[in-house]
């Protein structure tokens, strides 16, 4: 009679395992499934347009004059969250006491870039651009003492390892622009 428990009880338990092993089985093939493989969305960065700020990169050094005087400061730009965002961190150099961060990011539906800037002037700056021509040009509406103003950053003449960039003004609604800073970014070694 035990023993014809014991037999009972061990059928008994390879049933079940049969059953839990045939049932990881079927999740493991559906997990694996190609056809599942191929219904998957891309990546959400993963459009050209998306990968139009990918020229900023990297380590650059960062040349400007003002008064007589040159100043090279760093700027280190990386993607994170899974290369989604640009991240900007900006570093002044001799005679530019300016610090600042910035995200920059694609937005699908807008279809238009979008970057939020930050520094240690407790200054918030919020832009909206496009890449086209070969620029990257983002805008803002700003105002000082009741007076509303444009202001804009442009990238231009990009190559691999340099480019332009101006922080412009515009008083009469972007007629005209005003280069208030030029700098000049080298690919830093």
């Amino acid at each position: 009679m035990k023993a014809q428990r014991t037999q009972m009880n061990t059928e008994r338990t390879e049933r079940i395992v049969g059953r839990m092993l045939a049932g990881l089985s079927v999740v493991a093939a559906c997990a694996m499934h190609p056809a599942q493989a191929q219904t998957q969305a891309p990546p959400p960065c993963a459009s050209a347009e998306s990968r139009q700020f990918d020229f900023w990169v990297g380590p650059w050094e960062a040349r400007s004059t003002s008064n007589g005087k040159e100043s090279v400061s760093r700027n280190t730009i990386t993607k994170i969250l899974g290369d989604c965002v640009i991240f900007e961190n900006f570093q002044g150099g001799s005679g530019s006491p300016l610090n600042g961060m910035s995200h920059s990011v694609y937005d699908k539906q807008a279809g238009k870039w979008k970057q939020t800037w930050v520094d240690n002037n407790a200054a918030y700056l919020d832009f909206v651009g496009e890449f086209k021509d070969g620029r990257m040009v983002l805008s803002r509406t700003a105002s000082k003492d009741g007076k509303a103003f444009l202001q804009r950053m442009v990238w231009y003449d990009i190559k691999p390892d340099q480019f332009l960039w101006n922080w412009e003004r515009s008083d009469d609604d972007g007629k005209s622009w005003q280069v208030i800073w030029k700098i000049d970014y080298r690919r830093a070694k």
